[in-house]
């Protein structure tokens, strides 16, 4: 009986110890390597598919460019385009028919001052008549007395519609007013200066209708 108490007790401490040849580590070692690859696979196609995602809202930006300019602003329709380009055409014609309403207004407004010119040009010997008799009738006479007030009814008649006799005695000769026909040397008058009136001259609203004949001394 001791016998085989004993025999049971060895085999009780005898613990199995299990032999391998490194076959298992082995297979341990390649799934966990399988596992840290799968792992960083998985990893990798995330951010390839966020990188593929990346793409198509770039994507989607030009098209919401297409409706806007290079400076930010919105692109306008064919339709507002049109807008614009009609009022623009509009403004246009408007401004050219502005410009040739004042253009034609201008145009009448000299040709009604050249015909009037003509007019007051052909008057003036008339004038001058006028003066030339009322400078030799008698003083004290009716007829001439008369005669006078004809005159200056004329003369301010003239003076309304913008017709002013050009001042030259005394004045310095100005060639565009004047018209000199003699030169003389006067010690008691100035340089240019204007020392007689043989015909008087005339202007029309600053036009000069006939030029004064004078004498200019020195």
């Amino acid at each position: 009986m001791s016998d085989i108490k004993k025999e049971t007790e060895a085999t009780e401490e005898t613990v199995e110890i299990p032999v391998t040849d490194g076959s298992e580590e082995e297979t341990a070692a390649e799934a966990e390597d399988t596992e840290k690859e799968s792992s960083k696979e998985e990893e990798k196609e995330v951010p390839e598919a966020e990188a593929s995602e990346e793409p198509e809202t770039k994507d989607a930006k030009p098209e919401e460019k297409t409706k806007t300019s290079f400076f930010g602003k919105k692109k306008k329709d064919k339709f507002e385009q049109q807008v614009e380009e009609l009022t623009d055409r509009l403004k246009r014609n408007m401004a050219e028919f502005d410009n040739f309403r004042k253009r034609t207004e201008k145009e009448k407004a000299s040709m009604y001052v050249i015909g009037a010119r003509d007019i007051v040009e052909k008057i003036l010997p008339v004038v001058d008549n006028f003066e030339r008799g009322l400078a030799q009738a008698p003083e004290g006479d009716a007829f001439a007395d008369g005669m006078k007030m004809i005159y200056k009814q004329l003369m301010t008649a003239l003076d309304e519609m913008g017709v002013k006799e050009i001042e030259a005695k005394g004045k310095e000769f100005d060639p565009n007013l004047h018209n000199a026909v003699m030169h003389v040397e006067d010690e008691n008058a100035g340089a240019n200066e204007v020392v007689e009136v043989f015909q008087k001259g005339y202007t029309y609203k600053d036009f000069v209708v006939r030029h004064s004949m004078v004498k200019v001394a020195n």
